[in-house]
């Protein structure tokens, strides 16, 4: 990059993030760079041994209560097999990261170990490794199982492990040296788990005084960790904000007596507030536009109002606050696919689950939301199931002032005031597809370029779907590209992305989108919305999308691109879809249309899409600038021309990825172009 492309691009970044996010990220940069991070961090050590040699601080639980063991046994049924299995995998030295499939559990890393800001200014490579591999295990997730299995099943085995392991780590990886103490937040997120499991394990014959002593040590030294450094988290007004200020918030919860409690809970409680007052927007879009990182917003939220309960219950509330949680239970309700409990891969997916307080599979949504409409929305959802389990776990109080609705709530009779909010939902009510359209109204950098993308569901199945994430830190193409436009359900311009994609995690020149029209028919007969986004606005290019359920049960899209008369350009149409069998017919032969017909053979029938795009006499087709692309895997199946690597993949969770169908129709022509897909359930063929 040259020097006046670098100055520009420092020079957009401040006028769009604003000069607040700019300048709090400068501070925190030469904290790291002048080491005073070090000197604050070695000082905090030395009055937190002072503190210790004294009479020992008593580590205090910050929940009101456990839940009934036989209420809980009967809520998870015969999965509590599989939580039995998945614990006596981490006995073993295994475990399941993001989700996944089972691998070593490492918890040591080759010495000597730098102190921890010389990671920090480094890549996020460690060890020839994703710092994300790296980082998962310090979270303790694998902690909450063996604790949830111990306590169902008082096996003894799972307490010893886990003092076993914890030893382990934290005398491999002592206070402030190596990459598991770079980050406030992955500080706070094992801060919080060893809250929730030295709850559980205090019943232990495993659990001395000592090691109850120990951990109060480990509470205290993680808690000053986190302070120095939230200046970064208030740089980035997101997750990594609520999750440092939630590990405050807990650490003076559980050691109410120590010297800097009063100062943890002040700081803790007051950015909380202000961050689900500040990232949650009106209508209840999380800041971060993911789906995943919604969740952990909310399960954040829920602790913080389980440790409130306990230990703050006389500190109020402010209204708005809960009204945004209100507000944000609601948006992730509607996304949530009835049958499956999965929902629309939006923006950024890392595997983060910070309070995996479940049987249930990470890609099941149900459970944080049976939780958050419990407290939030003072509803009890229905049908009950083992997705109540977070809710049990919580001790949720059921109140007769509690409504009980039906998780399919939305499908069955959706409200017409709050579909026409983010996010937007769509229903065919003959055979109960459903669809979301992306308009994202961005306040804050956005994740992926994903404007006008569309999720499409039938009988649980995601036919049309998002890429997902994979791997933020890797060697290209897999540094995080599939934020990409290219790999998204939207038309793309010039093969060029609506958005200036300026860093791994940074867009600039935003794409703002907008609703243009909602009309909905009394009669069910159908139901459509327009929606257009200006991220090609440099170029005078408007991309306008309209998605229609129709009577029959089918769907229609309709892609419309309008600019300057007569000026020519290449546009791309991309659907992603199950990498099931296939049949492809086309193109049609007629002369004022390219006309393609994909089926797809799901497992409850044939599904067949359709795109088609009219030509203009000037770009008959079969000339040059037409062509159809079937790609799975990066490989080209169908058609001509280069292919990305990265196109024909899906990642549903992090670290995985797995091949999918992409369907690409190419058109070079004068505007106004336009786009035709249609939607048939079923297809038979």
């Amino acid at each position: 990059m040259s020097l006046f492309s670098g100055f520009k691009l420092a020079f957009n970044s401040l006028l769009q993030l604003g000069p607040s996010q700019m300048g709090l990220y400068s501070l925190y940069q030469f904290g790291l760079r002048t080491e005073h991070y070090q000197r604050m961090l070695t000082t905090s050590l030395k009055k937190l041994e002072k503190f210790s040699s004294g009479i020992p601080i008593k580590l205090q639980p910050c929940l009101s209560d456990l839940p009934d063991r036989n209420v809980l046994l009967n809520k998870i049924g015969v999965q509590v097999d599989q939580l039995y299995e998945e614990a006596d995998e981490i006995v073993k030295g295994y475990v399941r990261l993001f989700g996944g499939q089972s691998i070593p559990l490492e918890l040591t890393l080759p010495e000597p170990l730098a102190y921890w800001t010389k990671y920090e200014l480094k890549n996020r490579m460690i060890h020839d490794q994703d710092i994300k591999f790296i980082w998962e295990p310090g979270r303790f997730g694998w902690a909450y199982k063996l604790a949830m299995a111990y306590y169902l099943s008082k096996n003894e085995q799972y307490a010893e492990t886990f003092w076993r392991y914890t030893e382990q780590f934290f005398s491999s990886n002592p206070p402030y040296l190596g990459p598991h103490w770079m980050s406030g937040q992955e500080v706070a997120i094992r801060l919080v788990a060893l809250a929730f499991v030295t709850l559980i394990f205090t019943q232990s014959e495993h659990t001395t005084a000592e090691r109850q002593e120990y951990i109060a040590k480990i509470i205290a030294i993680h808690a000053e960790r986190i302070l120095p450094t939230l200046i970064y988290a208030r740089s980035q007004n997101n997750n990594h904000l609520i999750t440092e200020a939630l590990g405050l918030y807990t650490a003076s919860a559980m050691l109410p007596d120590h010297p800097f409690a009063i100062k943890w809970y002040r700081l803790g409680w007051h950015w909380l507030k202000r961050a689900f007052q500040q990232q949650i927007s009106t209508d209840g879009t999380y800041t971060q536009h993911s789906t995943n990182y919604h969740r952990l917003m909310l399960q954040a939220a829920l602790w913080a109002h389980a440790v409130h309960e306990h230990s703050f219950k006389n500190e109020p509330i402010p209204k708005d606050y809960s009204a945004h949680l209100e507000s944000a239970t609601h948006w992730l309700w509607k996304l949530v696919d009835p049958q499956t409990g999965r929902v629309p891969n939006l923006g950024h997916n890392d595997g983060a689950y910070i309070l995996p307080l479940t049987v249930c599979p990470y890609h099941d949504y149900r459970p944080i939301i049976y939780a958050a409409a419990r407290t939030f929305l003072q509803k009890r959802l229905t049908p009950s199931g083992p997705w109540d389990d977070m809710t049990t776990w919580l001790c949720l109080p059921v109140l007769q002032s509690q409504m009980e609705t039906d998780l399919n709530f939305w499908h069955q009779a959706p409200q017409q005031q709050l579909k026409t909010q983010s996010p937007y939902l769509l229903i065919n009510q003959k055979n109960d597809s459903w669809a979301t359209l992306r308009v994202g109204k961005f306040t804050s950098r956005p994740a992926h370029a994903d404007q006008l993308h569309l999720d499409l569901w039938w009988r649980g199945h995601n036919l049309a779907h998002d890429p997902g994430t994979y791997l933020y830190n890797a060697s290209p193409p897999w540094d995080n590209s599939l934020t990409n436009a290219l790999v998204h359900n939207t038309v793309v311009v010039d093969d060029r992305e609506f958005m200036q994609h300026a860093g791994r995690f940074l867009y600039l020149d935003w794409a703002q989108a907008r609703v243009r029209e909602y009309q909905s028919y009394p009669d069910g007969g159908y139901e459509s919305i327009t929606a257009d986004h200006k991220g090609y606005r440099k170029i005078h290019v408007t991309h306008t999308r309209k998605v229609t359920t129709l009577p029959d049960g089918q769907w229609e899209v309709i892609d419309h691109l309008e600019g300057p008369p007569n000026s020519i350009h290449t546009t791309r149409l991309h659907w992603l879809l199950p990498d099931w069998d296939y049949e492809i017919n086309g193109p049609s032969n007629k002369e004022d249309s390219l006309d393609y017909e994909i089926q797809i053979k799901s497992p409850d029938g044939w599904v067949c899409l359709k795109m088609m795009a009219p030509l203009k006499p000037e770009s008959m087709y079969p000339q040059p600038g037409q062509n159809f692309q079937l790609i799975r895997a990066g490989k080209l199946l169908v058609g001509s021309g280069s292919v990305l690597p990265i196109s024909g993949w899906a990642s549903p969770t992090y670290g995985e990825k797995i091949p999918a169908l992409a369907c690409i129709l190419y058109i070079t022509q004068p505007m106004p172009i336009e786009f035709k897909s249609e939607w048939i359930f079923p297809c038979e063929g």
